[in-house]
């Protein structure tokens, strides 16, 4: 009796703990976005910041925003429970930024203004280019806000001990799950419409700080549990995962041998070539991430700011080893997996264990779960409120300023058609994740990126790196990637056809792969190319003079 009291006790101050340090970051934050809200005044200063950010502080924006919700709980559950195959998202998020340093960062921050569409467009017809890039950009944007919002509602009804049977001021699971996605929704909208690009950068700063510092703290616990013998770490997860040596090893998840299944073998491996090429691919063509190189006065800048983001990310991603190693050893897999069949709860459970060991029982325990569910709400704070200034930003300048206009929109008539769009696509997400919440959040964040591969990126390097691209190869890449991606992911076992699909009692898929990034982006690639020949559109003089652009930052704004 003593028992279940004490753990009852437990559980109360890990909510109470919760909702106090959440709320004290809600203010700070809120505070930051009221003071970013007087010192914006333009449209630069809107959609880029006043370009006043340094290198070091865009790569740790960078950071703030790239590190989402999937990145601090996903990849350390997916390591908690599948060992070295949940390490390859790691590698694969990690490798993706020197294809963006290497090909994109310079050349966009020298070439564009606002938004990916500015580079696009810069030797093109405007219109159908900024059309196409626009449903493009809200497309992944809208993906990856379902994601990270039926996530935070699943995440924050979790780490507030409301399960089904339960109640929390009233509501039960169902209704607390909306009231939080509806709460989330709400803060991003407020971010984005006050706060503008220095608000939202501002969130993106507070919140790398904080996620690095928790992890840094109970990377170094699990360390010190173990007298910094990673050996013993590893030997302790792979006993307590069940799975033994093979928990150590590659093909646990991935690449699966099937005995007598050939063909099934020969699709597992080609999968995880998929997954890497999407993951790889991906990063370069975000919307949110693309916007970032804007912000800084220079080319110099933007490089600088994609090597500390790559530092930041690279150490956090690291860390995730002895997060996801930590919490197989020291909570074990079937504890997790009873607690959430993905093992996105692995890294708060892993704290819980931690704060009990050194802090002193359960309330220690509770302790150091709340200052991590709380870092956990930030990310997905940060992360959404970039996402919708993304795709406010494209819908306002690209769609409203440049074709419905024709350029002929002011500053002032820009941001406020950019703030209510933030509020339409708020709302949107808002509906969709309450109707989404039974959804599989690994298939949204895995089709923004084979969207973002598919069709963004084929037109970005097109245009800055071929002389003959025209008009038509950028709309026949963009809808053309787009349309493959979601089709195939559409007809592919993630959706149906198999225990774990979005609709397991029916199966009408074809499509044996769970991403379709090995076709939809050789596919984007494909339909520029046949785009571009097949018209004769071609302008020599914008594209030497884009290239100069591009490579000096002459005439960069």
């Amino acid at each position: 009796m003593s028992t279940v009291l004490a753990a009852e006790a437990g559980s109360t101050t890990a909510r109470n703990l919760t909702i106090t340090l959440f709320l004290i970051f809600v203010a700070i934050t809120l505070a930051i976005t009221i003071w970013a809200s007087r010192q914006t005044k333009t449209a630069t200063d809107f959609y880029a910041g006043g370009r006043s950010f340094s290198g070091f502080q865009n790569g740790m924006a960078i950071g703030g925003d790239y590190m989402s919700a999937a990145s601090f709980l996903g990849i350390a559950g997916i390591i908690a429970l599948y060992g070295y195959d949940g390490f390859l998202y790691s590698i694969g998020f990690l490798v993706a930024w020197l294809v963006a340093l290497l090909l994109v960062a310079e050349l966009l921050r020298n070439s564009g203004r606002y938004t990916m569409a500015d580079v696009l467009a810069f030797r093109m017809r405007q219109r159908p280019v900024r059309t196409a890039a626009a449903v493009s950009t809200i497309t992944v944007s809208i993906f990856y806000l379902l994601a990270q919002m039926v996530g935070a509602g699943a995440l924050v009804a979790l780490l507030l001990g409301i399960k089904p049977g339960t109640t929390f001021l009233g509501m039960d699971a169902d209704t607390a799950k909306v009231a939080t996605i509806i709460m989330v929704g709400a803060l991003m909208i407020i971010y984005v419409t006050v706060g503008g690009m220095k608000g939202t950068t501002y969130v993106q700063i507070v919140k790398a700080f904080l996620l690095m510092t928790g992890a840094v703290v109970m990377t170094l616990l699990v360390l010190a549990k173990y007298k910094f013998n990673l050996s013993s770490l590893l030997g302790d997860a792979a006993a307590a995962s069940g799975k033994g040596n093979a928990f150590l090893e590659p093909c646990l998840r991935y690449c699966k041998e099937v005995p007598g299944d050939g063909l099934q073998t020969f699709y597992n491996k080609i999968d995880l070539l998929s997954l890497g090429i999407a993951l790889v691919l991906g990063t370069a063509g975000l919307p949110h991430i693309l916007i970032r190189f804007y912000t800084v006065p220079t080319a110099k800048a933007a490089r600088k700011s994609v090597l500390w983001a790559i530092g930041i990310i690279g150490s956090f991603y690291l860390l995730t080893l002895a997060l996801g190693f930590g919490a197989a050893a020291l909570v074990g897999g079937t504890a997790i997996t009873a607690q959430d069949k993905a093992g996105n709860t692995a890294a708060p459970q892993l704290a819980e264990a931690l704060g009990k060991d050194f802090f002193g029982g359960s309330l220690g325990g509770a302790t150091l779960l709340a200052i991590i569910a709380a870092v956990a709400f930030a990310t997905i704070l940060a992360v959404v409120a970039g996402l919708t200034l993304a795709s406010s930003s494209s819908l306002a300048h690209d769609f409203y300023a440049n074709v419905i206009k024709n350029g002929q929109a002011s500053e002032r008539q820009e941001v406020t058609v950019a703030r209510f769009s933030a509020l339409v696509i708020g709302a949107i997400a808002i509906a969709l994740s309450i109707f989404a919440q039974s959804l599989n959040v690994a298939f949204l964040v895995a089709l923004a990126f084979a969207v973002a591969a598919s069709g963004n990126l084929p037109a970005i390097l097109y245009s800055l790196f071929w002389r003959r691209f025209n008009t038509s190869g950028a709309v026949w890449a963009i809808y053309g990637g787009l349309l493959a991606a979601v089709v195939l992911v559409f007809f592919s076992p993630v959706v149906s056809g198999s225990p774990t699909a979005m609709f397991p009692k029916h199966d009408w898929h074809w499509f044996p792969l769970s991403n379709p990034g090995l076709i939809s982006i050789p596919f984007g690639f494909l339909c520029g190319w046949i785009g571009t020949l097949i018209s004769k559109e071609h302008d020599e003089e914008k594209y030497a003079e884009l290239e100069v652009r591009a490579l000096t930052g002459a005439g960069a704004h």
